[in-house]
């Protein structure tokens, strides 16, 4: 740790709750996150740290030769509602989307069949929302993922896997959340997304799946190398800051006082 600060370990903080107390003192640390909603911006931010996905829950959609038209749920959300925080957002469009034809917006939970009811659910829809929740990301955006349902992601602060290197626009719509409660703003949106248009998305979906799969042992291109990839890319960043630290080094100091000595 010593020899540059700590800044050449790399420690797995996934959780949100991870190393509550030890976090502070270990910000100089490279950490792999799912965001960086419970941290402060000196202990974690974009520029050391690695955003790593969730594992998704529901089962991934193999030989998927679903169309639009063979999605019959325009939009799909299953999950906890209310939330605190930036969460509280989804009880705001359970009551805006609520009533609209061919929107399913409802409790959900991964106890007893949850997982499987969702699973189906997500496969018969065109787009997914993936809402703020406690903090800005959860599993539910790769369950999309892994479901080629069309991710709509509302949440402001989201920080998302290998996006310096992926253009999540090819296969997401992003909507703030200052639009997201406008009413009637975000249904008008979503129907007003082309058939062409989704299928270029649901396309592209398929083509990145296997980026956020965890497997052992792990295969090319799979999470686990996405990862390594991440952390590889941010080690110049780390070098260069390390090098510049060295600048004025202790040696010089001493050699300096010795001679006022």
């Amino acid at each position: 740790m010593e020899k540059m600060g700590g800044r050449d370990h790399i420690i797995m903080a996934h959780h949100p709750n991870s190393m509550l107390d030890a976090r502070s003192k270990l910000w100089p640390c490279m950490f792999v996150l799912a965001d960086f909603g419970r941290y402060a911006p000196h202990v974690a931010n974009v520029e050391k740290d690695v955003i790593a996905p969730y594992r998704h829950l529901i089962k991934t959609f193999v030989n998927d030769s679903s169309g639009f038209d063979d999605r019959p749920t325009l939009l799909y959300f299953q999950g906890a509602i209310y939330r605190k925080d930036g969460g509280s957002i989804r009880q705001e469009l359970f009551y805006l989307l609520r009533d609209e034809k061919d929107v399913h917006f409802s409790f959900g939970s991964v106890v007893a069949n949850g997982i499987n009811v969702a699973s189906r659910g997500m496969h018969s829809a065109k787009f997914c929302l993936n809402i703020a929740g406690d903090t800005p990301s959860s599993n539910r955006l790769f369950d999309a993922i892994a479901s080629h349902c069309v991710p709509v992601i509302i949440s402001d602060d989201i920080e998302l896997p290998y996006e310096d290197v992926l253009d999540y626009s090819k296969f997401c719509i992003f909507v703030r959340t200052s639009d997201a409660i406008r009413e009637g703003f975000l249904i008008k949106l979503i129907r007003g997304v082309s058939r062409e248009d989704w299928t270029r998305m649901w396309q592209r979906l398929k083509e990145v799946e296997s980026f956020f799969e965890f497997q052992y042992p792990s295969k090319k291109d799979d999470a686990i190398q996405m990862i390594w990839q991440a952390v590889a890319r941010k080690v110049p960043a780390i070098r260069l800051k390390v090098h510049r630290s060295r600048r004025f080094s202790q040696f010089n100091t001493q050699r300096y006082d010795e001679k006022l000595v």
